[in-house]
């Protein structure tokens, strides 16, 4: 994801209102992590700006991602969670606390995948499954 800044210009360009909700947003969101969902977005801009709007992070979110500055994950059913390393990577899954970070693999280019049948992969999505350090330290502890 370009810096706020940038979105700023960006956003101004494509005739997209700006407003200190959705510069708080694009400050919140820059070099984040942690993959938040929307709702978890909210909570931490509630706490800087208590008149936002649930809806106007969802509409920011959707105008980020329709522009390619965010990636939408949808992980196991769960809640929609955004990425703004739009970087070719993929992600680990801790399965007990939920926590999502990037992950980079070498040579998925090239791997030798069986049973595509004429089917023609235009993107590769990696989603690794287990325990984060955080889980499976606690879980040697009990």
């Amino acid at each position: 994801m370009r810096p706020p800044a940038e979105l700023v210009d960006e956003f101004r360009s494509r005739g997209l209102k700006i407003t200190p909700q959705r510069q708080l947003l694009f400050r919140l969101l820059a070099d984040d992590v942690t993959h938040p969902t929307a709702d978890g977005l909210y909570a931490r801009a509630v706490d800087e700006m208590p008149g936002i709007s649930l809806r106007t992070v969802y509409t920011t979110l959707t105008d980020l991602v329709e522009m390619g500055e965010l990636a939408q994950l949808n992980l196991d059913g769960g809640p929609a969670r955004f990425d703004p390393n739009t970087d070719d990577h993929h992600h680990l899954r801790c399965s007990s606390c939920s926590d999502v970070s990037d992950v980079y693999v070498d040579g998925t280019r090239s791997l030798r995948i069986r049973g595509l049948h004429g089917f023609q992969p235009s993107s590769t999505s990696i989603v690794f499954h287990g325990l984060c350090a955080t889980c499976a330290a606690a879980e040697r502890c009990n």
